[in-house]
């Protein structure tokens, strides 16, 4: 699919990424006031960067020092483009650097809130309180400002906490503006987008379809294309996304890989075929799944088996249909830069399924139509596409599946525990209110066997663990305080409805250190 980087006529705001771990918060910032922003790492070559033609540049912050070997840099020519430029933090030091100031290690870091007295001058500042608390992370300060800027706000610990050049447009913020510690943070980043870069709020889900559909008709120019469904929020909102641009040229293939919750395949069939008269080829490979499974407990063999076979399947149903062009993925943007072939200086977090590109005997090309996009933005997506609500608002669910919710090889048998356990632990959650509050809820088998009485009668079963958190992105997440009430009653529900369950225990561990699935 074709960046919309590439398309020179939509205002943006770039990001170049230094490596801090507010980088992605800046860009949807800046994207709830409906102008389209992008991450690029910092080293991208000077000419790439022109092409974008955007209408202002952000220096990210980042861990490094500038004036230390091997700190990362960007090109000096970027000050030549006559466009708007803000440095946040590190950035806001680099731009000192390059611009011949001096960066020096300060006496006393400078951590957590602060209090910023600013100038009522600064264009950055319209409609902002003279004093206020920002948030600080910075063991660096500038010593000196280049030549041309004035210091325009201080802390007790930064005589020059902001620094601006209003000849030419350049800014720098010693805190960070994006996050919700810094008070009037988003008044202060409206400031720069739309009165020092003149953006227009313009940016939303109606343009984006509109963009996506006619890119799509162009790119795949009555050819087919296949779309891997999972029954996610990401591939079926890019399945009817598709649909739209090119309607039965799209052909969705659902594996039921017999690792699913329960009444998943049915809920899946109903919503394609029924709801969107998508063509939808419903393949039942669960016998061979758990043939492939039989006798494996290794929670990466489970992984790897479980990918192949859904390749081998996928394969021999494409050839089925003929000449095929095109694979559509749910590729979104976290995935791209958190994956190996983004190349900043953040450290790599994962390397993501859907970007690591198809098998080569495969021989299709990528469409990754929301590649540009967040996971909420998705869901924004679907709405304007009139996607089902419960569709959208799915909790995520592992591509393996149940598989790696049974901390031992797989059988029928214990599926069936299993998806029972699972489906009363999301009946109550749901009948609580609390469902589109949690991010994630489930049900897990575990690996042993302990001592109950039901009936006067002594059992030997078998036990589940709950798990119930709260993240923003599925990096980091705290486990949900859920009532002792709603415990008891999924508790006693499991125990008495599921049989060969007597013991029911409640996972309270955060991310990190322990993950988020257990295996």
């Amino acid at each position: 699919m074709t960046n919309i980087m590439q398309d020179i006529h939509l205002e943006k705001i770039i990001i170049l990424d230094f490596g801090s771990q507010y980088t992605q918060l800046i860009a949807r910032k800046i994207r709830e006031q409906k102008v389209y922003c992008e991450i690029l790492p910092c080293n991208l070559p000077f000419e790439k960067i022109k092409l974008c033609n955007p209408k202002g540049i952000i220096f990210s912050g980042g861990p490094s020092s500038v004036y230390k070997k091997n700190a990362p840099l960007c090109s000096k020519k970027i000050f030549e483009l006559n466009i708007p430029i803000l440095g946040i933090c590190y950035g806001m030091q680099l731009m000192a650097h390059l611009l011949n100031g001096k960066v020096a290690s300060s006496s006393k870091r400078e951590y957590g809130r602060a209090v910023l007295k600013h100038s009522t001058s600064s264009p950055l500042f319209l409609g902002v309180k003279q004093e206020i608390k920002v948030w600080m992370s910075h063991g660096d300060r500038i010593k000196s400002l280049p030549e041309g800027f004035t210091s325009t706000a201080q802390t007790n610990n930064s005589p020059h906490a902001v620094m601006e050049n209003n000849k030419r447009n350049f800014y720098g913020l010693q805190f960070h503006p994006e996050v919700a510690h810094t008070e009037h943070g988003v008044d202060i980043l409206r400031n720069f987008i739309f009165k020092t870069c003149g953006c227009s709020a313009t940016w939303d889900m109606g343009s984006f379809i509109e963009y996506s559909v006619q890119d799509i008709k162009k790119r795949v120019n009555g050819g087919k294309v296949l779309s891997a469904l999972s029954g996610g929020v990401d591939s079926s909102v890019v399945s009817v996304l598709i649909h739209k641009a090119i309607g039965n040229k799209l052909t969705c293939i659902f594996v039921d890989n017999g690792l699913l919750r329960k009444g998943e395949a049915e809920k899946v069939v109903a919503a394609f075929k029924d709801n969107f008269h998508i063509n939808l080829l419903y393949v039942d490979g669960s016998k061979q799944f758990l043939e492939r499974l039989n006798g494996v407990k290794d929670p990466e063999k489970k992984r790897k088996i479980i990918g192949n076979e859904f390749i081998n399947i996928f394969e021999q149903e494409a050839k089925k249909i003929g000449k095929v062009d095109f694979l559509a993925q749910g590729t979104l943007y976290p995935d791209v830069i958190e994956s190996v072939s983004f190349k900043g200086p953040s450290a790599v977090i994962k390397s993501h399924h859907n970007v690591g590109g198809l098998p080569k005997r495969m021989r299709l090309k990528l469409i990754e139509p929301v590649r540009e996009l967040f996971k909420d933005e998705v869901r924004i997506l679907g709405k304007e596409l009139e996607m089902p609500h419960s569709l959208l608002h799915r909790q995520p669910f592992p591509g393996p599946g149940l598989a790696i919710r049974i901390l031992e090889e797989i059988s029928l048998p214990r599926l069936e525990l299993l998806r029972e356990a699972d489906a009363i632990l999301l009946e109550e959650i749901k009948r609580a209110g609390l469902y589109e509050k949690i991010w994630q809820s489930f049900a897990v088998l575990l690996p042993v066997k302990t001592v109950g009485v039901m009936g006067d009668s002594r059992t030997y079963e078998n036990v589940v663990g709950i798990r119930a958190v709260n993240s923003k992105d599925g990096m980091t997440a705290d486990w949900v305080h859920l009532p002792y009430e709603l415990l008891e009653k999924i508790s006693n529900r499991i125990i008495n409805e599921v049989k060969g369950v007597n013991r029911v225990v409640y996972d309270i561990s955060s991310k990190p250190p322990s993950t988020i699935e257990w295996e």
